[in-house]
């Protein structure tokens, strides 16, 4: 029987659970949102599963995320991490998530917080669209595109307008899920 949720999740459990109870849903957080933000990127060239299937290791070998602990990995850590299997291996990927704490850190030592300020780029609340299959999902828009220039503007990095319209609709700066979803439906 179809349950109406978003095709795009498909059956895999580790998916399904994804999509139900987090994507979509606002998250406010600042190391959640520097995750989020971060596992977009490693996702770039890549399904997101493979990213999802990978992220409990990446929480453990970059401090969940903490930017202040992330910031400080030295260019050994790097070169240990490159050799991780748990993890996508690609050195820019990698280096990108400890240029973007750095890049985090001065962002909040300027702006304020990482969370009021990003989540900005959303006109500050969740947007509800009405998207009936994945055919009327953009890749980006123009909020993507403006939080992609000014991420790239403090010196993040993978952080393109595709990356950052995923992380939008992951974190509930928008509502994607299909009209038909249930999670649509519940307002995630």
């Amino acid at each position: 029987m179809d349950s109406g949720r978003c095709s795009w999740c498909g059956d895999d459990p580790l998916y399904v659970a994804y999509h139900d109870n987090e994507w979509g849903r606002p998250e406010t957080e600042r190391n959640r949102l520097f995750e989020c933000l971060n596992l977009e990127g490693q996702q770039a060239g890549l399904s997101w599963i493979t990213v999802l299937k990978k992220r409990e290791h990446y929480r453990k070998v970059f401090a969940n995320f903490e930017p202040e602990k992330v910031a400080r990995y030295s260019p050994a850590k790097i070169e240990k991490l490159l050799l991780d299997p748990g993890i996508i291996r690609h050195r820019g990927k990698v280096e990108a998530i400890v240029s973007n704490a750095k890049a985090l850190i001065a962002l909040e030592a300027e702006v304020g917080e990482f969370s009021t300020w990003i989540w900005a780029f959303g006109g500050g609340s969740p947007r509800r669209n009405a998207h009936v299959s994945l055919a009327d999902v953009p890749s980006s828009t123009p909020e993507s595109t403006t939080m992609s220039k000014a991420l790239k503007k403090r010196g993040f990095r993978f952080v393109g307008p595709t990356t950052c319209y995923a992380f939008m609709q992951a974190v509930g700066m928008v509502n994607d899920h299909f009209v038909t979803c249930p999670q649509y439906k519940a307002g995630a």
